[in-house]
């Protein structure tokens, strides 16, 4: 692994993505969405997806400055049109929405068409709940989820998110993709040369594979729980719900319509539908982040089957790769991550990273 302090790993993904035309201020959202990513431990969503952006803009499947706007709205509720930005600048467009009709009337719920990917989940949910509100982000992908007895895929990743403030510090951190794990998981065992474990994606013949390679090509990963007998039909039912939220409700291409899953911008425009939801947790039962702290910290107190491993709360494992990271000041990646950005770097005539040790 090497070492790259975080600020100059931002510098480095801001200056590419400015590289390609867009403009600073969008760099940089995207920038901070990316490298929340690699500091709470989940490289999937952080430097790994640079290049796919990047590619996008080149090819012209997304305009990184065009302007979103709303197309319906009411007190509670607006439909959005992303204009094809960025994934960033659309979210943070539309969940500053939600927030807003939320703290006005209880509850915010935005859809967005015409978007790019979003990143990670928890970063959106997270931002609703830094201004005490429960914040929830949900967003449709390429088709990658083979539905149950299918050998086909149908579905995104289709991620949710649900992140809420309690008392006394705590917080309700959750963020999942409906699949066994998102698609990036197996793009960071391709970068490490190793294989997948069971239950994450099938073949062609409708098998499990641990090859990650075959996982990639075939682009069936199974369902949250795996095979039928291991109840995965309930990862499908999730990420069918999702889908509901997000491309059907919004008008964006939905399901088995999203172009196919592409690192090169092949496909045209994604036009991907996100869901943002904020709730003001005061409209309902005083005390709600009283419970919510009981309930965290009762859980981490649970005797765990392995005294060695304790339980955690959702959310402790990301917040714990965060402050390590921050008292660190730098982030981990892979030789392969390295040098696949050092080859972006000049292939955009950029400032490739600064390495400090690895």
């Amino acid at each position: 692994m090497a070492k790259v302090v975080t600020s100059e790993a931002v510098r480095f993904m801001g200056d590419c993505l400015k590289a390609v035309g867009a403009s600073a201020k969008a760099a940089e959202q995207q920038a901070d969405l990316l490298i929340q990513a690699d500091k709470m431990g989940h490289p999937s969503h952080g430097l790994n997806r640079l290049e796919m952006y990047v590619n996008d803009i080149i090819k012209g499947a997304c305009q990184p400055n065009n302007k979103p706007v709303i197309l319906k709205e009411n007190a509670s509720t607006a439909w959005v049109d992303a204009n094809n930005v960025l994934g960033a600048t659309a979210s943070h467009f539309a969940m500053d929405i939600a927030i807003n009709k939320a703290m006005i009337t209880g509850v915010g719920w935005v859809t967005v068409k015409g978007s790019n990917h979003n990143g990670m989940a928890g970063y959106w949910a997270q931002k609703a709940a830094d201004k005490g509100l429960i914040g929830m982000a949900f967003t449709n992908t390429s088709p990658l989820l083979a539905p149950t007895r299918s050998k086909q895929s149908a579905l995104g990743t289709n991620p949710l998110s649900v992140v809420a403030p309690a008392s006394q510090g705590e917080s309700f951190y959750l963020d999942m993709a409906t699949t066994a794990v998102a698609v990036g998981k197996i793009e960071m065992q391709l970068r490490k040369g190793e294989p997948i474990p069971s239950g994450w994606a099938q073949g062609p013949d409708g098998k499990e594979t641990t090859d990650a390679q075959l996982a990639f090509d075939t682009s069936c990963l199974m369902p949250l729980g795996g095979g039928e007998k291991t109840s995965g039909y309930k990862g499908f039912g999730l990420a069918a719900m999702v889908e509901l939220f997000c491309g059907i409700s919004s008008g964006a291409k939905y399901g088995h319509h999203v172009r196919s899953w592409s690192h090169s911008g092949a496909g045209g425009p994604a036009d991907l539908g996100h869901c943002f939801v904020a709730v003001d947790p005061g409209s309902f039962a005083p005390g709600f982040g009283d419970r919510l702290a009981d309930c965290i910290q009762h859980w981490r107190q649970l005797e765990p089957t392995d005294p060695s491993l304790p339980v955690l709360a959702p959310g402790d494992k990301e917040k714990k790769n965060a402050q390590e990271t921050a008292d660190r000041g730098t982030v981990s990646y892979v030789k392969q991550q390295i040098d696949s950005s050092a080859a972006l770097a000049k292939r955009l005539n950029v400032k490739p990273m600064e390495i400090v040790s690895g």
